[in-house]
């Protein structure tokens, strides 16, 4: 009876850190543009979601910068635009842009960053992760899968 009973008491107490890791993923970034992912899934009882970007290659920022920008993909191209504008100090994301879920810092190789942000601003998808360094958004994409 005590040994059904210690195991139970195991379980209960591992399941807050296996649900705790879900609620995070690790992305990586290379100096051939690729995000090592194509699509990330974000579960609906997370209350907060970090995205992980380590930049895995060796060419500084302002060469071979990478971010992680949430949105719609129907935004992309206009986000993009706008952030070229905005420049790298500004992470090539225009101050305030309202179709942006979320968004890093751009960081070079060997840097990493995270983001993270509320699951329920995923209301009425699809949404895409992209880098919005110039030029990258047309290769280093990926779906945001909501999730129960």
């Amino acid at each position: 009876m005590i040994r059904p009973l210690a195991l139970a008491l195991l379980l209960s107490l591992a399941a807050p850190t296996a649900l705790a890791s879900t609620c995070s993923v690790d992305l990586e970034g290379s100096d051939a543009m690729k995000y090592n992912l194509s699509q990330i899934d974000v579960s609906k009882s997370c209350k907060s979601f970090t995205i992980n970007l380590k930049h895995t290659g060796k060419l500084p920022k302002n060469v071979m910068g990478h971010n992680v920008v949430i949105a719609k993909p129907a935004d992309m191209k206009g986000i993009d635009a706008d952030g070229m504008k905005a420049g790298i100090d500004a992470d090539y994301v225009k101050a305030g842009d309202t179709r942006v879920i979320a968004h890093s810092k751009v960081v070079g190789g060997g840097e990493s960053t995270s983001v993270s942000f509320d699951p329920a601003k995923l209301t009425a998808g699809p949404y895409s992760f992209f880098c919005s360094f110039p030029g990258h958004s047309a290769i280093m994409k990926g779906a945001i899968n909501l999730i129960p």
